[in-house]
């Protein structure tokens, strides 16, 4: 049960009867919210409001103090263990040049392999906008030279006079080798262990 942090508590709740929980989980029924504050006091603890748009309001036994510590714990460990993807840009032009592209395909891997997506974009100038398959052969080519780091999110597009390109990182299929290596590693180890 999700609970929201700006709990109403103890006197804050000013409806006539509730739905109780107790601090187990178990129900304890519809009552009076004076008989559900005596019963919170008696135990030493708070009386929450967490479902104030149910017909009674349900409320919860819990330690209000505890509770708050818990969801901010989780809210920190949760912002610890998020990454942010960003995504970088990469600009090309219809009339670009071989060693051109070479850098920005290097300078795009690099972006790739930090785990960014890459947003690859070509703007037509003047009258290039009525050959707009140069461009898309320039943009189809920048994907194959990624194709080993990358993987085609979004297939080009003409968005004005823009051509708008998205490469994200390919899943790390490495990764899943050197866990299989490392597991016959450690099953040889293992094996070696118990001849001896």
């Amino acid at each position: 049960m999700d609970i929201a942090l700006d709990l109403m508590i103890n006197d804050e709740i000013r409806d006539r009867e509730v739905r109780l929980i107790d601090e187990n989980g178990e129900q304890l029924g519809v009552m009076p919210t004076q008989k559900a504050l005596e019963l919170a006091e008696q135990r030493g603890l708070d009386l929450a409001k967490i479902q104030p748009m149910a017909k009674p309001p349900v409320c919860k036994l819990l330690d209000y103090d505890k509770y708050r510590y818990e969801q901010s714990r989780r809210e920190r460990e949760n912002r610890k263990n998020q990454r942010v993807v960003a995504i970088k840009e990469v600009q090309l032009s219809a009339t670009i040049e071989e060693n051109d592209v070479l850098t920005k395909a290097k300078m795009a891997t690099k972006f790739l392999a930090d785990g960014d997506k890459v947003k690859v974009s070509i703007r037509f100038r003047g009258r290039q906008i009525t050959h707009s398959e140069i461009g898309m052969k320039v943009m189809q080519d920048f994907a194959k030279r990624c194709e080993e780091v990358a993987t085609v999110e979004r297939r080009p597009l003409l968005d004005g006079r823009n051509m708008i390109m998205i490469l994200a990182p390919k899943a790390a299929k490495a990764s899943f080798a050197e866990k299989k290596a490392a597991r016959e590693a450690r099953d040889n180890a293992a094996a070696q262990a118990t001849q001896e």
